[in-house]
């Protein structure tokens, strides 16, 4: 008996400014085809999707999605998708990917949310297909958002800011009602942790020590390892290290900084010791992943890197 087919995922990252990390994508070339790539792919992001015509499907890891023209898209940035429209059709489209996180920071942190861990959760694990007709306050504010983002009058980053808030606090009760709501005992879990997370947001190009972020959250080191990895999915130095390398790689792209002068900005104590991490999540060596993010002229199919145009199918 021959194996299953593999299934293949690709990594699209989107560099987004570090005030106003929001980016639309729209226009008559946002159609999308009606023929499968047969390959998933997830974002650095949150992406907002708003189906301006006809139908088709979304496909996610186990579960296939319907969608139709005034339909809203919400998927978290780790879920892994694909989208193909009805036979002989190209649904039109227009996405915002948009960093929830380091939008609201300056101004309104995810933690002054009541439940603010319900609302990481959120934009980090939820995906949905939600009908303007049964949804129209949240089909409203989506498209307000793109209305703002294509007039771009003065001050519209305040108005962007302020919808997307009001999306997140729309979506939440959704996010209830379809029984994706922790336990207490998560919110409880995940409260205790928070300090480290906080911690390792605002100063990951550090050097600290894992006991010390256990000693923020008042824990001993062996119990915090535990937790957070039960929580996070991954242990805390794993975490901190996966920051450091999204970091990099927004910096590998966007600067013609030295390699070394990058690992040691986000916080490396040696090359050996970036390469290696970089590495195991990129599938590349900095300098390799550098060279074709520069090399690439065409920037509508990268592996690496947010498409800009849709994929092309023969």
């Amino acid at each position: 008996m021959s194996k299953p087919a593999k299934t293949i995922i690709e990594y699209r990252n989107y560099d987004l400014p570090e005030y106003f990390p929001v980016l639309l994508l729209c226009g008559e070339q946002w159609r999308i085809s009606d023929i499968p790539s047969g390959i998933l792919h997830f974002h650095n992001c949150l992406e907002i999707g708003i189906c301006e015509s006809d139908s088709g499907t979304m496909e996610f890891m186990d579960e296939r999605l319907s969608f139709h023209a005034g339909d809203i898209t919400i998927v978290a940035s780790n879920i892994s998708h694909t989208t193909y429209s009805s036979p002989g059709t190209a649904s039109k489209w227009s996405y915002i990917f948009v960093d929830i996180q380091e939008l609201f920071h300056p101004m309104f942190p995810i933690d002054a949310f009541d439940r603010a861990e319900d609302v990481q959760r959120l934009i980090n694990n939820y995906f949905g297909i939600l009908p303007g007709t049964v949804y129209p306050e949240i089909y409203s504010i989506v498209l307000a958002v793109v209305r703002e983002l294509q007039k771009k009058e003065i001050n519209y980053q305040f108005s962007v800011r302020g919808l997307l808030m009001s999306l997140i606090v729309k979506l939440l009760p959704v996010y209830y009602q379809q029984g994706i709501c922790a336990t207490e005992e998560e919110h409880e879990k995940t409260l205790v942790i928070a300090p480290a997370l906080d911690y390792i947001r605002e100063n990951y190009m550090q050097d600290f020590s894992m006991e010390y972020l256990a000693g923020l959250c008042h824990l001993s080191p062996t119990h915090f390892r535990r937790l957070f990895t039960s929580i996070m999915g991954n242990g805390p130095l794993r975490y901190l290290n996966r920051t450091r390398i999204q970091k990099a790689a927004t910096m590998l792209r966007t600067t013609e900084m030295p390699i070394l002068s990058i690992s040691e900005e986000v916080g490396f104590q040696s090359l050996s010791s970036f390469n290696r991490h970089f590495a195991e999540d990129f599938g590349k060596s900095p300098k390799d992943w550098r060279k074709k993010a520069v090399a690439t002229q065409n920037p509508s199919v990268r592996k690496f890197s947010g498409w800009m145009a849709p994929p092309k199918m023969s």
